[in-house]
């Protein structure tokens, strides 16, 4: 087990949106706890009709319920509550797929580096498990960084990737149009927008606990996302 050091890892709020993810919201709280000291985790709970709730209430996280709908309105309401005296803030997913083993080092990063606001887990710098990222999604995610680059100038190997540590200051300053997975896209903007670099770091990539949320008119939303991004 990875013992968890204060002296090198800084107090540290984490960011999850749920939405009936009973299987993979226990081991994910449960690994952030590992890696992190005592991390501050804050669960945005899109109206679980299953054991969600009950699951990160038992693990010590603070659950809110979210008013709206979509990952990007979830993520707004918990940076509504992000502590201001935080330095970093986790982004992770409820799916138990990004491995919290990394995120010591993402933080680290951040420490050495004034310049970088944002830190990023890169699923495909390394080999792709083919059971976690199916072909289809992993040659959508590769046009989308392309045109990313192309009219946002933002050139990202993983640009929709659901593993990041951004600075708290810059977080409570961003005022969110997305409502759903156009997020992270709206996030790289910000963040270059702000004169900040953004660093990607090479990170394991997990199969899915449960139903995988993303659909076809997410991706409508997202190269939308980027359009708009591009005439701001």
């Amino acid at each position: 087990m990875q013992i968890p050091c204060n002296t090198i890892i800084p107090a540290t709020q984490v960011i999850i949106a749920a939405l009936n993810e009973e299987q993979g919201i226990g081991p994910t709280i449960s690994e952030l706890q590992t890696y992190l000291f005592q991390p501050n985790i804050i669960v945005v709970d899109g109206q679980s009709t299953d054991g969600t709730v009950e699951i990160a209430k038992n693990l010590r996280a603070d659950v809110y319920i979210q008013n709206g709908k979509g990952k990007g309105d979830a993520i707004a309401k918990a940076i509504g509550l992000l502590d201001p005296t935080v330095k970093y803030a986790v982004i992770t997913d409820a799916d138990f797929t990004y491995p919290a083993k990394h995120i010591p080092d993402m933080i680290r990063i951040l420490e050495k580096n004034p310049d970088v606001g944002m830190v990023c887990g890169n699923r495909f710098s390394r080999r792709v498990d083919k059971a976690a990222v199916k072909r289809i999604f992993y040659i959508g995610n590769k046009l989308i960084a392309l045109v990313h680059s192309l009219l946002n100038g933002i050139s990202l190997d993983d640009p929709l990737t659901g593993l990041r540590v951004i600075r708290v200051n810059m977080l409570k300053e961003w005022h969110i149009k997305s409502n759903g997975f156009d997020i992270e896209i709206e996030l790289n903007n910000e963040v270059e927008r702000r004169g900040y670099d953004i660093i990607e770091i090479p990170i394991g990539y997990r199969v899915r606990v449960g139903d995988k949320k993303l659909r076809v008119r997410d991706g409508v939303k997202i190269f939308s996302r980027i359009f708009a991004e591009a005439v701001l």
